[in-house]
């Protein structure tokens, strides 16, 4: 039987350091809060298929906050595209109170739940864009990463990304191992090598700047 409890603070500090991830109490009493919330709207309105508290906090938690690791995004201003409920944007903005996090969402119910956490978490610096991305430009612009978890249509991203509109100048990309071969296809991206996420089978992050910029 799956269990319905929020994770305990040390169980969150154990997960975190399998990630190499530090984290304060204040941070760790968010994402407390963060899957309590999920928890609680997810018996209404489907916003992950992720049931288990810990599978919350390792899958969607953990493997978004293992980008600090990889990249210094500290003062940066972020766009997280087709974020769902906030992974992997709203999750690093935790632990990244200095930058600019806009979470891009067509889902108008999952864009509510996002502004809720919001509230709630008393985050600042985070906005919410109920919009398809590739209607997308200035709202975003300037950017300096571009984030993407859940996505399929690679070359319909990529090309978009680099677009004058929006104009990012680095894309970070959760995806799986199989797909690296697509990514590198596209002339308008240098790709750095694949980093594979701790405890992860498949899944490796890509980090890529545009060509030319």
């Amino acid at each position: 039987m799956t269990s319905t409890a929020v994770p305990s603070e040390s169980g969150i500090r154990k997960a975190l350091s399998e990630f190499q991830i530090d984290a304060d109490a204040d941070q760790i009493a968010q994402i407390q809060e963060y899957i309590r919330l999920l928890l609680v709207w997810n018996e209404k309105v489907n916003l992950t298929a992720i049931r288990d508290p810990l599978e919350i906090l390792h899958r969607h938690f953990c493997e978004s906050l293992f980008a600090t690791k990889v990249v210094d995004m500290r003062e940066c201003r972020l766009a997280d595209i087709g974020t769902g409920p906030g992974f992997p944007g709203l999750a690093l903005k935790i632990l990244l109170p200095e930058a600019r996090v806009v979470l891009v969402e067509s889902n108008v119910k999952k864009a509510t739940f996002l502004a809720e956490v919001v509230r709630a978490l008393r985050i600042r610096g985070a906005n919410v864009l109920v919009s398809r991305y590739e209607e997308l430009g200035e709202e975003i612009a300037p950017v300096d990463f571009l984030l993407a978890r859940a996505l399929g249509e690679f070359e319909v991203f990529l090309k978009w990304a680099a677009s004058e509109k929006v104009d990012a100048k680095r894309v970070i990309l959760w995806v799986g191992a199989g797909d690296v071969g697509q990514l590198r296809k596209s002339s308008r991206w240098k790709w750095e090598e694949a980093v594979s996420v701790p405890h992860s089978l498949r899944r490796v992050l890509m980090i890529g700047s545009k060509v030319g910029a």
